[in-house]
């Protein structure tokens, strides 16, 4: 039976800036949209975060019974390890959705934004093919496109929405700021684990590019969100405040640039999250300000 850290290691609490980030420039936004509701804040955090949690317990349920994690290079799972039963870490999985599905509930009634349940209902669905069911489309290099959709326009104009019912252009490029560095954290897993993936038939973006190809990718989504601040900045001037991020970005991509491979860029993960924390924040604080 999984020990509970090996329960919170399987959660991979590594990946939660892809949960807090889109909540915080979102509500930023909406703060600088003169809104202040903290509890549809909350309700849009709670979202998210079991969300998160939802998907990674469903990839280590799915990527396990295919026996695609038998041989891996990064952080411990539970049904490859054979720690934790894959219908517990399944019902685990269940669990969270259903978490999220009734915080997304209440704050569709707070915010009278129905047409969100449908929303929210995607979301969940694609949170659990991305590795499920027959054909998974993360195995089929789609991965990267799911996480920008999800983590970035839907999570951060959704929670803006919800709060502010509106949405703008300073939002918008919080939005895909947010994706792009989503993605870049999710093309971080993928470029080290090429290899094993390569042998299991697991066709990531990563593997298509092959490393070069994924090391140049990796680049551009960490840097296009700094040009996007710029930008923003023409009508918020707050937005500059996520260049305060740039030097938190510079070991990541220098790992990532400089040829690491396999446990060399586990760290790599961890870097690219406080990357996408450190933007996210600071791009919410500048949009608040306005």
């Amino acid at each position: 039976m999984a020990t509970l850290a090996e329960w919170v290691e399987g959660a991979r609490p590594r990946t939660l800036p892809t949960a807090i980030s889109p909540v915080l420039v979102g509500t930023g936004a909406a703060i600088g949209a003169g809104v202040v509701a903290p509890g549809a804040a909350l309700l849009a955090l709670v979202v998210a975060v079991a969300l998160v949690i939802g998907v990674n317990f469903a990839n280590d349920y799915s990527d396990g019974i295919r026996g695609t994690d038998d041989d891996r290079v990064g952080p411990q799972r539970l049904v490859g390890s054979r720690a934790a039963s894959p219908s517990l870490v399944k019902y685990a999985a269940f669990g969270c959705f259903g978490v999220a599905a009734v915080a997304g509930l209440v704050l569709t009634a707070l915010s009278g934004q129905w047409w969100l349940i449908a929303v929210g209902a995607v979301c969940i669905v694609g949170a659990w093919y991305y590795t499920g069911g027959a054909r998974p489309y993360g195995y089929a290099g789609l991965g990267e496109v799911a996480v920008f959709v999800f983590f970035g326009p839907v999570a951060v104009l959704g929670t803006m929405l919800t709060q502010a019912g509106t949405v703008d252009a300073e939002a918008v490029a919080g939005a895909v700021g947010v994706g792009l560095l989503c993605c870049a954290v999710l093309v971080a897993n993928n470029l080290r684990d090429i290899p094993g993936d390569r042998v299991v038939g697991k066709r990531t973006l990563a593997v298509r590019l092959g490393e070069r190809g994924t090391r140049t990718l990796y680049l551009l989504l960490a840097a296009v969100p700094f040009v996007l601040a710029v930008g923003a900045s023409f009508d918020r001037i707050g937005a500059l405040l996520a260049l305060l991020a740039i030097p938190v970005a510079v070991r990541p991509v220098r790992t990532v640039l400089g040829g690491a491979e396999g446990p060399a860029l586990i760290p790599v993960l961890r870097d690219t999250g406080l990357l996408l924390l450190a933007w996210s924040v600071l791009t919410g604080v500048g949009l608040a300000l306005g």
